[in-house]
């Protein structure tokens, strides 16, 4: 089966109630520089205008790209071992058998599995203790306490953040599922999931240097958009994204016909969703909102079940996910 065809609950690990979240982004119908790429409405890229590419993370959070504003952001400055400003994040707890998709950690609010590292940056570690590699796992999921980050009818919304994936492979990896994706707005005022739209921005899982791009939306099982699998880019190398920073982001464009979702990986559209590819109606309920944000190291689960499984024996515990800014951008109607 082919990886974007592959049956995963992961919307269900999205549709716990108020704990999930995420946002987007949008392009205009010109052209816009993003990341310092100069990007064309038909997603051609231009020469690097920033070396700043994906070798190190950035110390601050980018300006916006011309014609945006910057709407919110976070650098993740604090000092070594604290926690999360829970005023601006909240921390998702319990066991991840109750987010629907077959993972085996315990998400905490504990320091050793969610910290600030002193350096500008936010770590979700996952650790293990025990003889067992199917239990005995916890670490980290966190939410934006905002869930307002959208585009309005006719203007543009980007979400962009600069993410080191836990430094494994597919020799010690197995089971490991960083993700950074966001939840709409309507999920917690009652609307159902998929029908509240979950746009994945990174997924990748055991350690294979890739990420994957989703959006979930219509009735599950099956729909307009075949849950639980959502339509999605399907398996996407990322060379080098366990051992560096790279960004990741979505846009989504309300100013052009029809509407578009797309996906960047360090500033290349590698994956883009047209509004026709569903009925309107589908659209607007998952689309045409604002979101929320959601960071979250997994472990387990059918998404790492499909490529061969994991944890195992050979599963190294304490690997990291490093998260050095997020930001949301906006560009007006």
């Amino acid at each position: 089966m082919a990886p974007g065809d592959i049956p995963r609950p992961s919307t269900r690990r999205r549709s716990r109630g108020s704990r999930f979240r995420r946002t987007l982004v949008g392009l205009s119908a010109g052209a816009l520089t993003l990341a310092g790429l100069t990007v064309t409405a038909h997603g051609a890229v231009a020469a690097p205008a920033d070396t700043r590419a994906a070798a190190a993370a950035p110390a601050d959070v980018p300006a916006p790209p011309a014609g945006f504003t910057t709407t919110w952001s976070d650098d993740f400055n604090g000092a070594s071992g604290s926690g999360l400003d829970t005023g601006t994040w909240k921390y998702d707890t319990g066991p991840g058998s109750s987010f629907g998709t077959g993972e085996i950690e315990t998400m905490t609010d504990s320091t050793d599995n969610v910290f600030l590292d002193g350096n500008g940056h936010l770590v979700l570690k996952a650790l293990h203790s025990g003889s067992d590699p199917g239990a005995g796992w916890t670490s980290g999921r966190v939410e934006t306490q905002d869930d307002s980050f959208g585009a309005p009818p006719g203007g543009v919304v980007m979400m962009q953040s600069s993410i080191k994936q836990p430094d494994v492979t597919t020799d010690n990896g197995a089971g490991y599922w960083p993700a950074f994706w966001m939840l709409g707005q309507p999920l917690r005022t009652g609307t159902t999931w998929p029908t509240s739209g979950e746009v994945d921005i990174l997924e990748d899982v055991n350690g294979r240097s890739s990420v994957f791009g989703t959006l979930h939306c219509g009735v599950s099982p099956g729909g307009p958009c075949n849950e639980s699998t959502g339509i999605g880019s399907g398996e996407h190398a990322c060379p080098g994204c366990q051992s560096d920073y790279h960004t990741y982001a979505v846009q989504i464009d309300r100013s052009t016909s029809p509407e578009q979702i797309r996906w960047y990986l360090d500033g290349q559209n590698y994956f883009t969703i047209n509004s026709t590819q569903v009925d309107s109606d589908t659209w607007t309920k998952a689309v045409d909102h604002p979101f929320f944000i959601i960071y979250d190291l997994a472990m387990g689960g059918g998404f790492p079940g499909a490529f061969g499984g994991g944890p195992n024996a050979s599963t190294v515990s304490g690997g990291q996910m490093d998260i050095d800014y997020v930001a949301v951008y906006n560009k007006a109607p």
